[in-house]
């Protein structure tokens, strides 16, 4: 268990090495970036206006969840909807009740004081309002209005120019506005001005709302919790306090809106009984002094007793009858118009009495829509498909009802017929007075019926007993919750570490070229036999005898390599190509050859670029006699073959005189009588061929040698070429094709080091290398 943490502790370490690593290299892009950060996050921090919470909480009144009124209270409240929470907290952020709290607080000309990069709302220590009489007309005005005011004559001072009186309207060049006196103002002995803007509704709702958050405590709680944050921690508790006052006055406003509406109902019906029973009356008297008719017998007495009871239901019925044919036309008026139902008239089914109450809710709930989402809004458009299949299911139940009452209705009425036979005894004169007196007992009944509702109507209007309460009124801790100086300089920390990385990361992963070996294992299924670092000293023969460098060890490293491919004394013709020019195959074909020769082997470097020629520059020689004479007829082997004298055992062979043909010199039958002369000769041939992607040469050549180095330069070769070349070689291979990696770069901006920050190499200083040559002799010995 202990050596498995010890790997597990190994490989972290080697991750978190690779990391510093990585990226160490770019310390002054870090710095860059840690400065800019820095600067940033101050700059933000020293300007940015901070913002004040307040929090604030009430109750919606709830039977179901154990928040309703007492039972004498409850019965003042005649007139009561049921609250959704859900519907609540929307109506709380509603246009209406945020239209309230601006005009309130005369939010629409917010008063500044300060300089305009860092003003601070001037709340409490502007000496006025100013109040915008319009503000459904009025038009933004962002420029800074400067504003100054004498409290000695009560005159305010516009830019300087214009004198206005406090608490009167008036048209100025802004608009017509009235300047109000602060009744919270504070002294403020800053010489520092005031100045407004002017900004139209729609701005401030939104940025209230943006501002504004309301939620619900829990699902079993009826408990909503408010939160508004501002420039100034006393409007923030101001905003909240109104914000909750206005959502309990527009409640109390739709509930005397709808006792209003059930009181003109009652009274139109009062009305009419009372004409009907002052008729009666008249009637009784006329009758009386018509017939004489002063009393009733006993007889009559007695039917009056015995069809009270009755007729006291009948006329129930027939103001149920009144209510029932009054609804069904007040809902079809309603068709194409909002209003609210009179509701609580002694409907005794209690389904008419739901549906009812259903639909003044939706009625009410579409008009405050109305006023803040669009007609084609979903949530307005279920609420009008609502309505209009509450009405439906209304005008069922009251067709079901009509129908159960005068049903009830011709009941009575047959068990009435059986007290009329006792009419028939009655004197005629008193028999028609018991009828008179009859309608009037029914009349009486509606009268006193409507008189109680009336009374009931006209308390529900003159409470003022709201649905909601307040547990807590708006409170600002006083400090301010942004911008918060921990978030932003953790913010600032991360980008200080992130915008770098991802700037490295992403200017390597744009990069077309190819940086990483690993980008070169993806691309290409041929191994890479070895990797060069990018030459400093500018010479294109880097080995030179007696001499140790650590690119003469990365070309001894490759000669190693080239063993395990089959590279030997049997087998000694290398060819070296490239995808593109410039990639350094001639620079490795000459040093790589330098390397062969140093230890021991007899070497010849053989040219055959004929397109671009390089080799010659590079060991200084002249192009007078190479391989093109040779193949063209015009030079023996002997007279192209020169030794180096720099380097023992080490011979060249130039391309030779350009031709018009090099491509089909290279097709030449004595290429094969070349190839296998140098091989009798010489213990390793090296030849340096054009680069395969541009023409065919290498590939003829390469079917001739024994081994083929492709070469790819580090941050120059295209990434695209190179799986170009691939999916090429899969067609028409090379010949045991190796990848040389060559010009490997530092990554950054550290020098001293050879690749180690791309993971390529290892770093050897001349000391390393005598201890690992001594190590290499004593192993042989």
């Amino acid at each position: 268990m202990q050596e498995i943490n010890h790997q597990a502790f190994h490989k972290e370490d080697t991750l978190f090495v690779k990391m510093i690593s990585k990226y160490l290299t770019y310390w002054p892009v870090f710095i860059l970036f840690f400065v800019i950060v820095t600067i940033g996050a101050l700059f933000y921090l020293k300007y940015t206006t901070p913002l004040y919470a307040a929090t604030a909480s009430l109750i919606i009144k709830d039977e179901k969840k154990g928040n309703d009124d007492a039972q004498i209270i409850e019965s003042l409240n005649i007139i009561k909807s049921k609250k959704i929470i859900e519907n609540e907290l929307d109506i709380l952020q509603s246009r209406p009740v945020i239209e309230r709290v601006i005009n309130k607080l005369y939010l629409n000309a917010p008063v500044y004081i300060g300089n305009h990069a860092n003003s601070i709302y001037a709340y409490k220590s502007s000496p006025v309002f100013i109040q915008c009489v319009n503000p459904d007309s009025i038009k933004s005005i962002k420029d800074k209005i400067l504003i100054s005011y004498d409290a000695i004559s009560g005159m305010v001072l516009l830019d300087g120019k214009l004198y206005c009186p406090v608490n009167q309207e008036l048209v100025t060049p802004y608009g017509f506005l009235k300047f109000v006196p602060n009744p919270q103002y504070l002294k403020n002995t800053s010489t520092e001005p005031f100045y407004f803007s002017i900004y139209n509704a729609e701005e401030i709702i939104e940025n209230i709302q943006d501002n504004l958050k309301v939620t619900a405590t829990n699902k079993l709680s009826s408990v909503i919790n408010l939160k508004y944050k501002d420039t100034s921690p006393e409007l923030a508790e101001d905003v909240l306090n109104e914000i909750i006052f206005s959502y309990s006055n527009i409640s109390m406003d739709e509930k005397k809106e709808m006792a209003m509406n059930t009181l003109k109902f009652i009274e139109t019906r009062l009305n009419i009984v009372g004409g009907e029973l002052n008729f009666i009356d008249k009637k009784i008297q006329q009758y009386k002094a018509n017939s004489d008719a002063v009393d009733i017998s006993t007889q009559g007495q007695l039917f009056l007793q015995n069809v009270s009871t009755n007729d006291q239901k009948m006329s129930d019925l027939n103001m149920q009858l009144m209510v029932i044919n009054q609804l069904e036309k007040i809902i079809a008026d309603k068709e194409n118009s909002v209003g609210v139902l009179p509701i609580s008239l002694g409907i005794n089914d209690p389904t008419l009495n739901q549906l009812m109450t259903n639909l003044n809710n939706a009625e009410l709930e579409r008009e405050r829509l109305r006023k803040t989402v669009a007609e084609n809004n979903p949530m307005l458009v279920s609420i009008t498909d609502q309505i209009a299949k509450t009405k439906r299911n209304l005008m069922e139940v009251i067709q079901n009802q009509r129908n159960t009452l005068e049903t009830n209705k011709t009941n009575l009425s047959a068990t009435n017929s059986s007290y009329n036979s006792m009419l028939h005894s009655i004197p005629v004169k008193e028999r028609e007075l018991l009828e008179i007196s009859r309608d009037k007992n029914i009349k009486s009944d509606i009268y006193s019926f409507l008189l109680q509702k009336r009374e009931e109507s006209e308390l529900s209007y003159a409470s003022t007993l709201s649905d909601s309460k307040i547990v807590n009124y708006a409170l600002s801790t006083g400090k301010p919750v942004s911008p918060n100086k921990l978030i932003i300089l953790g913010l600032a920390f991360a980008a200080m570490l992130g915008l770098p990385i991802s700037f490295i990361n992403a200017r390597e992963a744009l990069n077309p070229n190819i940086l990483y070996r690993q980008e070169v294992e993806s691309l290409t299924s041929i191994p890479i036999v070895g990797e060069i670092d990018f030459n400093k000293s500018g010479k294109q023969l880097v080995i030179e005898k007696g001499k140790r460098n650590f690119i003469g060890e990365e070309f001894r490293k490759i000669r190693n390599a080239l063993l395990f491919m089959g590279v030997n004394g049997l087998h000694k013709k290398i060819l070296i190509t490239s995808g593109i020019s410039g990639e350094g195959k001639s620079f490795v074909a000459a040093n790589l050859a330098i390397s062969y020769a140093l230890s021991g082997k007899k070497v010849v470097l053989v040219d055959m670029d004929l397109h671009n020629s390089s080799l010659c520059k590079i060991f200084e020689k002249r192009d007078d006699h190479g391989v093109s004479d040779y193949l063209m007829g015009k030079a023996e082997l002997k007279d192209i073959i020169h030794n180096i004298p720099a380097y023992d055992n080490l011979y060249f062979i130039s391309s030779g005189i350009a031709q018009d043909m090099p491509s089909e010199i290279i097709e030449h039958v004595k290429v094969n009588e070349l190839l296998n002369f140098l091989s009798d000769k010489f213990d390793m041939t090296i030849i340096d061929s054009e680069p395969v992607e541009l023409v065919a040469d290498a590939r003829m050549l390469s079917e001739k040698c024994d081994a083929t180095l492709y070469v790819v330069r580090h941050m120059y070769s295209p990434k695209l070429l190179l799986k170009r070349f691939d999916q090429n070689n899969s067609i028409t291979p090379l010949t045991n094709p190796g990848i040389i990696f060559n010009g490997v770069k530092t990554r950054g901006f550290i020098k001293d080091n050879y690749g180690h920050s791309y993971g390529y190499g290892y770093m050897y200083g001349e000391q390393e290398l005598i201890k690992r040559e001594k190590n290499k002799r004593d192993v042989v010995s």
